[in-house]
């Protein structure tokens, strides 16, 4: 089983336009509403790939009842510590050069009692989980410091994935991680530094590598990613496909990640999976994750070189 944490649930509107005029009026071509979150996301990436996921974290009394049935119609198992309130929205605008503007919702306060409980649910589930994936924003009012804490509270036996950046990604790696997943703008903003050479690239992972994770998956968006454990340095370059949305494709990287990592797979084959997942997931129309067939489509057509 891979379980997977979600703090930070949200609706997402996702809104086609012809292009954004700020200040003028937009007319829209397309608009689709899902109802994920990061950690959801990939939970949901790992069930269509025909993996075992389990999510858990926070949901929230008003429509939480939506994202339910979401997960139950992609068969995902959930356990949720509930609070009042409802989930935040997020809004993102898709132009007709595919440039994305969001818009994020900074949703309901927790009170501290609902985030020791949902320590315990990951204490409690990753018991049984061969992977544990930690990804996603913190509710208001929730220091970074709790990924540390959340890191501490999965169980040993677990491994450990990471998807965040800043403060959280900080305070998670402190505590020792298998693999975190940054994109390239998030490790600059992470570091506080322009990353402007494959040198620079390498020795922004190794940084995070020195201060405790044990492998880093550096997606490069359209041109892949790049994975390093301190020893090895793999390449793998992305499909020239077209692109529907990249809302998504990071969650989707994530959820094949965890799967090759489950059966114990090489760094390169780590790396290919998650760049077929997140190409798929950017190739497909209207959804936030990817389909199995659109993925083994993609990554027959991979190649992984050391660098």
């Amino acid at each position: 089983m891979i379980l997977t944490v979600c703090m930070s649930p949200c609706t997402d509107v996702t809104i086609e336009l012809d292009s954004l005029n700020v200040g003028m009026t937009n007319v829209v071509k397309s608009k689709t509403t899902s109802f994920g979150g990061k950690a959801l996301n990939v939970a949901i990436g790992i069930a269509r790939m025909g993996g075992t996921p389990h999510t858990t974290g926070l949901m929230y009394n008003e429509n939480g009842y939506m994202f339910e049935n979401a997960l139950d119609k992609e068969g995902v198992p959930f356990t949720f510590v509930w609070n009042k309130g409802r989930v935040r929205e997020n809004y993102k605008f898709i132009d007709n050069r595919s440039m994305l503007t969001e818009v994020n919702d900074v949703g309901e306060e927790v009170t501290k009692e609902k985030t020791e409980e949902v320590l315990g649910m990951v204490r409690m589930l990753s018991a049984k989980s061969n992977v544990t994936v930690l990804s996603g924003g913190l509710p208001r009012g929730v220091d970074a410091g709790y990924y540390g804490k959340l890191v501490r509270a999965v169980a040993p036996n677990s491994l450990k994935i990471v998807d965040a950046s800043g403060a959280r990604l900080f305070a998670a790696i402190q505590e020792g991680v298998d693999l975190v997943k940054p994109n390239i703008d998030e490790l600059e903003n992470t570091l506080g530094r322009r990353i402007e050479s494959k040198e620079d690239m390498l020795a922004g992972c190794y940084e995070l590598l020195d201060r405790g994770a044990k492998r880093v998956l550096l997606s490069l968006g359209k041109q892949g990613a790049v994975i390093t454990d301190g020893t090895h340095n793999y390449y793998c370059k992305s499909m020239n496909v077209a692109v529907n949305s990249t809302v998504g494709a990071g969650d989707g990287m994530v959820a094949a990640a965890a799967m090759q990592l489950e059966q114990g797979a090489p760094l390169s084959e780590i790396l290919r999976a998650g760049v077929a997942a997140g190409t798929a997931t950017v190739m497909t129309t209207g959804q936030t994750s990817f389909t199995k067939e659109k993925f083994n489509e993609v990554i027959t057509n991979l190649r992984v070189s050391e660098i």
